[in-house]
Parts: C-alpha cells; structure tokens; sequence
C-alpha cells in the first residue's frame, strides 16, 4: 500500500518549482497507464485514471474492474497542471472522474485528445475551449518550444473513422534535448515502427518511453478487453530503438488484466541491453538531472 507519507511527497514534488528548461525531467507513475510529468518548464498529465469509475460501470460483471492498487494522488489535488493528455476514448484512459476535477483544479491546462475522440472528451468534461485535437503525424507547438507529434498506435487492432482519424494515438513530447514517448495502448504495428525508425534514426532518439506490458490473449479479447504489448515486445522496441529509459506500466490495477513485477523483473534480466527498463513503483518520483 501506498503510504500517506508518499502521498504528501508525490504532491510536494508536483507543485514545486518547475523545471528549468534543459536536461532536467521526473516523471512518477500514478497507476495503469498514467504518468506525471515535469520537463521544459511543463507539468504533464498523461492519461490519469485516478478514481473509480471503472469499478461502478462494470458492478456485478464478469470482469469487475476493482482497483487492486490505491490512488496515489486525488484528482482535484493536481493544481498547477499545463498539459494533460488522453491516448484514446476507453475510460483508464479518458476517465471523466480524473478529467473533470483536474480542469477545474488546473483552470490553465490544455487538453489534447485524438481528433477521433473530441466529442466523447467533450461528453466527458473536457470544454472544447481547453481541447486540442490531434490526428496521427500532426505535430503542434507549445510555448517555450515544446513539440508535440502524434504517433499511430493499434490496441489490438488500427481503427479510423471515415475521416482517417486514428481511434489509438501515442504523443511524443519534446522540448531542447528531452524526449518523452507514450505509445499509448498498441501491440507491434508496423505504422509505428515505421515511425520509430525515421524519429530514432534521425540522431534526436528518445530520452523516456513509456510502454505497456499487460500483453493479450483471446479470452480478454473475446470479452472486450482488447490487449497490448507484451513485456518481451517492449523490452524488443527499448532495443531496437535505442530508447534512453523505458518504463514498463499497465499492470497492477485489474486482476484480469495485468502481469506480476516478478514476471517483468525475468524478463528484463534475460534481454541483453535493458539495464535502462525500469518497472515503476507507484506513486514514487524519479529524476534526472542533467
């Protein structure tokens, strides 16, 4: 269990001064896919599911949705927030309980959701006013030179709309010489390895991808739970890309739908080059300072 010293600690660090525009970033894990994220001056929010939500939808079901893991930071507490991003629609991801009480405790942050998903964002509390909507290889800036490039991501399987809006979207974030990568929910996708290559072997690389590594099988995806990489096909993608750290995540949260540390420890121990893959503990901080 998560200690009430290490929440008061999670929020102290996300409320103190930002951080200077150079190679410094932190980042903490706040459970299933989400992250904080502290860099270029910037606090990010990615993909937070920091409430219950899940488990009242699905009450009674084959698949409950309880959370195995507590909430490591309230919603309502994340004041201070400039960015928080949404990979896709499914609701750990786009959860209007975490969405709705971090925009009115960060009146300042912008929203930015796959083009696919604008009105579902909008359904869910996000004021179109505050929403930016990306489509996969758009890139937008922010002030003090942060980039944001949409990337494709396949959860399971591409899906579009008529308009040839990705449903399934992962950002990279970059500001001077850090680089952030959240692939979002996606298995091997030729698209994205496409895209990996020309961005890694262009020379800028990627400083911190965050991957996940619930893997798939056919009775989540007979019972709508559709699957993600597995730990042997991230830890495959920090290879071959060469990616500074890699944070392995989507685990720890259903019981249907998750793989133990143990599990991931063995398989970091047995590729070669994957001392940087890190299995994160939930609600600590990491930093680099550069």
């Amino acid at each position: 269990m998560i200690s009430h010293a290490q929440v008061r600690d999670l929020r102290r660090w996300w409320l103190r001064e930002r951080e200077p525009r150079t190679g410094a970033y932190a980042w903490a894990w706040i459970g299933q896919a989400g992250f904080l994220v502290r860099f270029g001056g910037y606090r990010i929010v990615l993909d937070p599911y920091l409430s219950n939500s899940l488990a009242r939808k699905y009450r009674g079901t084959r698949f409950p949705h309880q959370r195995l893991t507590p909430i490591p930071v309230e919603p309502q507490e994340l004041t201070g927030a400039d960015l928080v991003f949404c990979t896709h629609e499914h609701t750990d991801h786009m959860d209007p309980d975490s969405l709705q009480p971090i925009a009115v405790a960060s009146p300042r942050a912008i929203f930015v959701v796959p083009r696919f998903s604008a009105e579902r964002a909008h359904e869910r509390g996000v004021a179109e006013s505050r929403c930016v909507t990306l489509n996969a290889d758009e890139t937008i800036e922010f002030p003090g030179g942060l980039r944001v490039t949409a990337l494709p991501a396949a959860h399971e399987e591409s899906v579009q709309d008529e308009s040839g809006n990705h449903k399934f979207l992962g950002y990279l974030i970059r500001c001077g010489d850090v680089s952030v990568y959240h692939s979002g929910d996606t298995i091997p996708f030729g698209p994205l390895e496409d895209r990996l290559t020309e961005i890694c072997g262009g020379g800028k690389g990627i400083t911190l991808a965050l991957l996940p590594v619930n893997g798939r099988d056919e009775e989540r995806r007979a019972n709508g739970v559709p699957g993600n990489l597995t730990a042997d096909e991230a830890l495959g993608y920090h290879r071959r890309f060469g990616f500074g750290t890699t944070v392995l995540h989507h685990f720890g949260m259903f019981d249907f739908n998750t793989v133990v540390p143990e599990v991931l420890q063995a398989a970091i121990d047995s590729h070669e080059g994957c001392g940087n893959a890190i299995i994160p503990e939930l609600g600590i901080p990491y930093e680099r300072e550069e």
